[in-house]
């Protein structure tokens, strides 16, 4: 884990990523194109991920407010890029609904 001088002094606390082959592996079964890795659903399923893993680690520290805000703001933009597929392409929207199992 990799910090910066400002963030020590902050006493900022930070998170690992998602493994790279992970990472890899969540590109490679959300992507539209060969290419792809920037696309809304891609980005929907590595929040997705990430989410899932913070949530995890609130169940052993919960009183980690911190990392809480952290998890606020990524299911914020989560919803923006759900919001912004189902404002112009709702069939796509469903997929993605589908294959990252967040509703019904």
């Amino acid at each position: 884990m990799v910090t910066t001088s400002n963030q020590k002094e902050a006493g900022a606390r930070q998170f690992p990523v998602l493994a790279r082959e992970q990472k890899t592996n969540i590109i490679e079964k959300y992507k539209t194109h060969t290419s792809d890795t920037g696309s809304p659903e891609v980005q929907i399923a590595l929040l997705s991920e990430r989410i899932g893993q913070l949530t995890e680690h609130f169940r052993t520290h919960k009183k980690d407010h911190a990392s809480r805000r952290g998890l606020l703001m990524m299911v914020s933009r989560r919803r923006s890029l759900l919001d912004y597929l189902k404002k112009y392409d709702t069939e796509r929207y469903k997929t993605v609904i589908l294959k990252v199992g967040i509703r019904k």
